[in-house]
């Protein structure tokens, strides 16, 4: 399997996992919610919380595995020593 398409299954699954919470806290909020506040608020909770964690994380991700160009350029500006 390639890697853009490995990609393109996770942010299907990614995107179905969002969806589903929106779509929970919308049906715990019109049903339930007399009856179950606390895991309505729960479900509210995640759907903010989930998404600005995975943001997090693959900015982390970007940052700690680019290439760092600083350090190429200067090993190839180093002067050779002459004695």
């Amino acid at each position: 399997m390639s890697k853009s398409k490995t990609k393109r299954i996770g942010a299907i699954i990614g995107i179905a996992a969002i969806l589903s919470l929106y779509v929970f806290s919308f049906i715990i909020g019109v049903f339930f919610s007399d009856k179950y506040p606390g895991l309505f608020m729960a479900s509210v909770f995640l759907a903010v919380i989930v998404p600005i964690i995975v943001y997090c994380l693959v900015t982390v991700y970007k940052n700690v595995h680019r290439k760092n160009e600083y350090e190429k350029s200067e090993e190839t500006d180093i002067p050779d020593k002459q004695n």
